[in-house]
């Protein structure tokens, strides 16, 4: 299935409006703004769509030349959305971004997650599954048993004995492919808090696409990375690469290996506490390599994913025919992903077309067309996939969300539950939001509208006063 005409209008409008955007980052940047919001991801465009309500003048400085972030849907290669980041929405009940994607005209519906295990070149039997489901069964358990335990251990230390031919798939499962690391590198706190993401929520148009459209109504300036943050004093002062721009608040919505990494500079530095909590919370390594395999050689169903009986970790994750069409990817991750993307695309390749040999014969792997594969560990404005805690990491989460002064951390990592996923990213950019405008003095009332100019002599307009007992948008009481 190619692109329908709906999906090529609203790729094109989401394109259209990053490219206007970042036309106007050739002119000068404001010199100052209420809140200045580093990054354009999930949480940026939260924070900044969250200020602009209050309103309060926000700007979102992004060093990269689009809006998305980890979110990323490449919509010229296979000419079908191919999301090279994060896919899927998860807790439907609860999660905004949902609600926020149908007023914006976007198709979202449940993800047909069918699972097929394969054993060799077969399906596994009834019986095996069964015995596969419950031994995953005891290996959550387990790790949920461990973290109520007054100790954060690795997960890997803590699973059951007894899980035999099953305990390298079920690291996949539990660490790897969820979390990016594996079971090893894994805080058992950190996992068990994290909700079981069954319910997946796709965008037929691609979550790149989406976070691009919710981001069109706020003032974004593209390829402007900031190169200094002065957090302390009356007035905090942001410079980029286009100048300097004042600020009552800022917000930092940076992946937390960049916020490590040195690359913005903060006067005064960042206190060890915060430092020492993003180290604790690193990002894993997550990457996918798209195959167009035209005709449906491997047999799947749209969407239906497959996992393997692995022994020796140097397993992926096979998701076929997105949205009905012939794409199909091969999503690497832990150790053996970062080991293989830092080889480069080349052997991320081959070893997805050898993978599809050893499981379905070569013919499955002779009807690979295309190809491409994503590096997120090399992107310098990212530096990896989602954080993950290592052992002892999980308070990590609540200390990267407390404020300074006036300087406020966001992101996925700063979610204690939702880590790792966009809603996560989304509500921390929220919940930071609030915050700097607590600081800031909450909402701004609208300045009346001013009638036309008239050649009669106009009445001296009456003064405008705030309800000394009213709140604003957020709750939050208005000044006086």
């Amino acid at each position: 299935m190619r692109m329908t005409r709906r999906d090529f209008l609203s790729a094109s409008a989401a394109c259209a409006a990053g490219m206007s955007i970042g036309r106007a980052r050739a002119a000068a940047l404001p010199r100052d703004a209420d809140v200045v919001v580093i990054g354009a991801g999930a949480a940026g465009i939260a924070a900044a769509r969250r200020v602009q309500a209050a309103n309060r003048t926000v700007l979102v400085l992004e060093a990269a030349g689009r809006i998305g972030g980890r979110c990323h849907t490449d919509t010229g290669t296979f000419g079908t959305p191919f999301d090279r980041g994060a896919r899927w929405l998860f807790e439907p009940d609860t999660n905004p971004i949902i609600r926020l994607a149908r007023s914006a005209g976007m198709e979202v519906f449940p993800s047909p997650l069918g699972q097929k295990i394969r054993i060799g070149r077969r399906n596994a039997r009834a019986g095996e599954t069964e015995q596969f489901l419950a031994a995953l069964m005891r290996a959550r358990r387990a790790v949920g048993e461990a973290a109520r335990g007054k100790v954060d251990v690795a997960c890997a230390s803590v699973l059951p004995e007894d899980l035999d031919v099953w305990a390298g798939t079920i690291d996949f499962i539990l660490g790897a492919s969820a979390t990016g690391k594996d079971l090893k590198d894994l805080s058992v706190m950190d996992r068990a808090s994290a909700p079981e993401r069954n319910a997946a929520i796709d965008c037929r148009q691609g979550l790149g696409v989406l976070l691009a459209t919710l981001g069109q109504a706020v003032p974004v300036s593209l390829s402007t990375p900031v190169s200094g943050v002065t957090w302390t004093g009356r007035s905090l002062r942001v410079e980029t690469s286009a100048g300097r721009v004042d600020a009552r608040a800022v917000i930092v919505t940076v992946s937390v290996n960049v916020l490590t990494s040195g690359h913005i500079r903060f006067t005064p530095e960042l206190p060890k506490r915060q430092l020492d909590a993003a180290a604790r919370l690193s990002l894993g390594s997550y990457d996918r390599i798209a195959l167009w395999l035209p005709d449906n050689p491997l047999g799947l169903g749209p969407g239906e994913t497959m996992i393997e009986q692995s022994s020796d970790g140097k397993t992926a994750l096979l998701v076929a025919n997105a949205h009905g069409s012939s794409l199909c990817t091969v999503d690497i991750a832990g150790g053996f992903g970062r080991d293989l993307s830092a080889q480069g695309t080349s052997a991320m390749t081959a070893f997805a077309t050898e993978w599809l040999t050893k499981l379905f014969g070569s013919d499955a792997a002779a009807a690979v067309k295309q190809s491409a594969a994503t590096r997120w560990n090399a992107d310098p404005h990212v530096l990896g996939a989602m954080s993950a805690a290592e052992p002892g990491g999980h308070p990590s989460r609540k200390i990267l969300m407390e404020p300074l002064g006036n300087l406020f951390l966001a992101g996925e990592a700063a979610h204690e539950t939702l880590w790792g996923t966009v809603n996560g990213a989304w509500e921390s950019g929220e919940r930071a939001a609030d915050a700097a405008l607590r600081k800031i003095g909450g909402s701004k009332e609208k300045e009346p509208a001013q009638p036309p100019a008239s050649k009669h002599k106009q009445s001296r307009p009456r003064r405008q006063t705030p309800s000394r007992r009213g709140n604003d948008a957020f709750g939050f009481p208005l000044p006086r």
